[in-house]
């Protein structure tokens, strides 16, 4: 039987995006068709699709403030596994649903609340009047455990930024902590930030089974088009984690 992955979402006002997707493995192959309904309320949205065979490697699009070089981007085909850092992987932990996100380096703590999909397998999103809310993708794996734990935040609002509008400032090295309900923290170190088109989102890297116990922020990113309502790309960044302690 073939994965199931959850479709594209869009915060425009309703907190899912209408799509369908279809998943099916042939030969060992799986194919994603997705299409696509955009409701256009809110400026910001995520997608989930195949098509595009590698990334172009650029430099970071969002601003950076520290006054460093941007870090080049993570390139690999859309079927490549996640990069790793260079560090060890710590062991897996037993499942515990995430309650915050810190990335100290980028002034991000923020509270996490759940997300799922509807009965047409639209991915939900954190209510846009809580910008600050991160939504934990519920029928993944949870943060520490092995496999990815899927996190998505708001870049902005029509009225001011959301709680990872500075994701893409983030760099290989940085760490991740999430502290869990059972009372531990899980604590995870990036090993790479992909930009990708919203239409040549790569499903299978961010959704799909891993040894490892791994962390996938989502936010969107590129140019914001007027005329449509719509960011051009998403920040996703990939990281593994490399420790635990107790909160």
């Amino acid at each position: 039987m073939a994965p199931h992955y959850p479709e594209p979402y869009d915060d425009r006002g309703s907190r899912i995006l209408r799509s369908t997707l279809i998943l099916a493995a042939v030969a060992g192959v799986l194919t994603v068709v997705v299409g696509l309904v955009f409701m256009l309320l809110n400026p910001e949205e995520y997608g989930l699709s195949e098509g595009r065979q590698s990334l172009s490697l650029s430099s970071q699009p969002d601003a950076i403030t520290s006054g460093q070089p941007r870090q080049a981007l993570f390139e690999a085909p859309p079927t490549a596994p996640p990069p790793l850092p260079q560090v060890v992987p710590a062991p897996p932990m037993q499942p515990s649903n995430p309650l915050r996100v810190v990335i100290k380096r980028l002034g991000i703590n923020a509270p996490v609340s759940s997300v799922g999909v509807d009965r047409k397998g639209a991915i939900q999103t954190p209510p846009i009047d809580n910008p600050n809310l991160v939504g934990w993708y519920r029928h993944g794996s949870t943060a520490g455990e092995a496999g990815p734990a899927v996190m998505l935040g708001h870049k902005d609002t029509r009225t001011r930024s959301a709680v990872f509008s500075r994701l893409g400032e983030i760099r290989n090295g940085d760490v991740i902590e999430v502290k869990r309900r059972d009372g531990t923290t899980a604590v995870f170190t990036v090993g790479g930030v992909e930009q990708t088109g919203k239409a040549t989102f790569p499903t299978q890297r961010v959704y799909g089974d891993q040894d490892n116990a791994q962390l996938h922020l989502i936010t969107c990113g590129g140019a914001y088009n007027r005329s449509t309502g719509h960011y051009t790309d998403n920040i996703i960044v990939y990281a593994t984690m490399t420790g635990s302690h107790r909160s």
